[in-house]
């Protein structure tokens, strides 16, 4: 399933193809090696000249005095093929290819190349990185094979980085350098013909070195593999931090029901980072901020957050950034406020977020700062804090550095905007352990990841059940019973052929009723008038059979009908549940507010299948409409745990039969007061196309 990079991370020798003096891709890699301390030999290529850089070159690959380890291929796209075909006759087994136009875009002659240049590969088993690269490094290794020289002057780390951006790469490691971010591998993944993002994340994941991976995403190739290395980082307690383009992109069969109209593809992308524990950042910045937390390398015991500022304006902000962000910050605890006191102005009144005022040094700040560690209510800390960029007190931070032998919860220090840093204030930061963040909102972001993730790190994540359903069990009252054997209980109804029958089931199942009709073409009844509900005799059901037809028959005059559906009026809180074969992210659960209004409000969340009770519960607190499931406004609260039920249980129907289905979807799912179940009004199964 997986490729490993070691090929051209632990090259030990490394052959330039296209060096000349003039390009300055090739002569800036040339010179990041030879400066940068790298141990192996370095082969210069070009067939017109026999020296460049102060040093022999070589007219090709047949003139070496070896077959080198890695070739870099730094040509035009229309001369890789045969170079790499000259490489490949003399053994070479792992490239990076930095052109474009080979693979990428629509143009068939520049597909046509990819095509034939991966074929070319994989046939003679070479290990491939790109191409539309920027190439990478490996620190520790000193193989720094990017065309750039600032960000190959730092020293190793702990954090792997994978964009497929290679631009976007290089400012945003230089950029996180000057923070105080150290890494491990930095590498631009290209148009992937060969290396992909899972297997750089299962490279990283075994690395023991590298303790947070970062990624840059635009597109996952392959799902399945990637969701296994995402799974191995998870059990090996290795945060992965990411930022994916495509917010807006819409599901690619959004047509087919409700739940694919609202849950496009990046409802689908999120459920992924829920289930493998992926932050996902919003912008650059909160990238950068929030690697910064992750890589003091503690996580919290839960979101509970104790802010300690020396300024009032920081405190009113904080009110609302933490609303906004939903974030915790919960009331320090009266031993707590008994032992900030002394150390404050007399006028201060103490509490959560704290305005200490000015302390007089670091030693107040930090007595301050245990005594808000101390706080049971309490996981992780944030102090204000800002590092001079000039020369920093490293002498007088003794105190500071001390919080993180006093406490294991995470501590950081925060400003509340962004401000320059210099490397005598990453010396600073460094000789203290505690990570400064910029930001007030990437602050709250950093710290509700770190919260997020340590509820998640070390979990294993559930396998997909074998899909063993029987096609015949999808219709009729087969049907029925499967669903309600799951939770998913029906209303009492009755299927008719016609008016009159349709007005005696009505009397059976008891006054008021609702009828449906039944037209294969019109499965959305609502959008052609198809249902009439509250209907108190059996007159008013045998005319309401007769409307329902005439409505059919003026959407469409051909449109079959097959029948009509008299059910019992159930009322309570509308909910829609559904699943689907998501095309990128595999079987996803749908969970909101439902009814008529269910693409309106959009009030609504997702996961990957499958879900457990816990899964489902998290949810419906994530959902607006908790509100009226706990009881609003007087209101009694409605059955909850038979809604966990019937939605794990949907989701179980769905995964047994997602070979014949593309969508299981129940709108409304209505939830009867507590301890009165639910009723499952309307289920629409949507037939796989074979």
């Amino acid at each position: 399933m997986f490729r490993s990079p070691t090929p051209i991370f632990r090259a030990q020798s490394v052959a330039i193809i296209g060096a000349s003096d003039r390009a300055k891709w090739p002569l800036t890699i040339y010179e990041n090696l030879r400066d940068g301390g790298y141990p192996g030999r370095i082969y210069p290529i070009n067939p017109r000249r026999d020296e460049v850089w102060g040093v022999k070159c070589y007219t090709g690959f047949d003139t070496l005095p070896e077959t080198p380890d890695l070739g870099l291929f730094i040509v035009p796209a229309d001369a890789v093929l045969e170079t790499m075909e000259q490489g490949i006759a003399r053994g070479l087994k792992a490239a990076i290819v930095y052109a474009a136009n080979i693979g990428e875009g629509h143009d068939p002659e520049v597909l046509a190349r990819g095509q034939r240049l991966r074929a070319l590969c994989a046939d003679a088993g070479v290990t491939v990185a790109g191409p539309n690269c920027m190439g990478g490094m490996a620190v520790r290794e000193k193989l720094f094979l990017y065309p750039n020289k600032p960000i190959c002057r730092r020293a190793p780390g702990s954090v792997g980085a994978v964009f497929q951006s290679g631009g976007t790469l290089q400012f945003w490691v230089q950029t996180s350098q000057v923070r105080g971010l150290r890494f491990s591998y930095a590498m631009s993944s290209g148009n992937e013909l060969g290396l992909d993002l899972a297997d750089y994340v299962n490279f990283l994941v075994d690395d023991p070195e590298t303790k947070t991976i970062v990624l840059f995403i635009e597109g996952i190739r392959r799902m399945d593999a990637f969701k296994e290395a995402c799974a191995r980082a998870l059990a090996a307690r290795k945060p992965i931090v990411a930022i994916k383009t495509g917010r807006t992109v819409r599901s690619r069969e959004a047509a087919q029901s409700h739940t694919g109209a609202i849950g496009g593809d990046w409802s689908g992308y999120a459920a992924l980072c829920e289930r493998y524990g992926i932050t996902n950042c919003a912008t650059l910045d909160d990238l950068t901020e929030t690697v910064l937390a992750f890589q003091q390398g503690r996580l919290p015991a839960g979101p509970n957050i104790g802010f300690v500022t020396t300024s009032g304006g920081t405190v009113d902000l904080l009110y609302d950034y933490v609303e906004d962000e939903g974030s915790s910050m919960p009331a320090y605890g009266a031993k707590t406020l008994a032992r900030i006191k002394p150390h404050i102005p007399p006028e201060m009144n103490p509490k959560n977020p704290l305005d200490s005022g000015i302390p007089a040094g670091n030693k107040t700040m930090a007595a301050i700062c245990q005594a808000v560690l101390d706080d049971p209510a309490i996981d992780m800390l944030a102090f204000a804090g800002q590092i001079s960029a000039g020369r920093a007190d490293i002498e007088g931070a003794e105190p500071i550095k001390t919080l993180l032998e006093y406490s294991t919860k995470p501590v950081i220090g925060f400003g509340r905007m962004r401000y320059q840093m210099s490397d005598e204030s990453i010396r600073y930061q460094d000789h203290v352990g505690i990570p400064y963040l910029q930001g007030l909102p990437e602050t709250l972001r950093a710290l509700n990841a770190l919260a997020a993730y340590g509820a998640r790190a070390g979990r294993a994540v559930a396998k997909l059940p074998a899909a063993n359903g029987k096609a015949v069990e999808l219709a009729g009252k087969a049907f029925d019973k499967l669903l309600n054997a799951n939770g998913v209980t029906l209303p009492k109804s009755a299927l008719c052929k016609s008016g009159a029958e349709a007005a005696r089931a009505a009397k059976r199942i008891g006054f008021p009723v609702a009828v449906k009709v039944v037209a294969p073409k019109f499965s959305h009844k609502t959008e052609v008038g198809g249902v009439i509900l509250n209907l108190a005799s059996a007159a008013d059901v045998a005319k309401a059979a007769k409307t329902l037809a005439q409505r059919i028959r003026k959407a469409d005059r051909k449109a079959e009908i097959t029948g009509y559906l008299v059910q019992e009026m159930v009322s309570g809180v509308e909910m829609i549940a559904g699943c689907r074969n998501d095309p990128v992210y595999g079987p996803v659960l749908l969970l909101g507010s439902g009814g008529v209004l269910v693409e309106l409000t959009r009030d609504t969340t997702q996961r990957l299948l499958p879900v457990s009770a816990a899964d489902v519960r998290a949810m419906i607190g994530e959902l607006k409409v908790k509100k009226l499931l706990d009881g609003f406004r007087g209101a009694r609260p409605a059955d909850t745990a038979a809604l966990v039920k019937a939605v794990v249980g949907l989701g179980k129907v769905f995964l047994r039969h997602r070979e014949n289905l593309s969508d299981l979807e129940v709108n409304p799912l209505i939830v009867r007061e507590k301890g009165k179940g639910v009723a499952a009004v309307d289920v629409r199964p949507v037939r796989r196309k074979v």
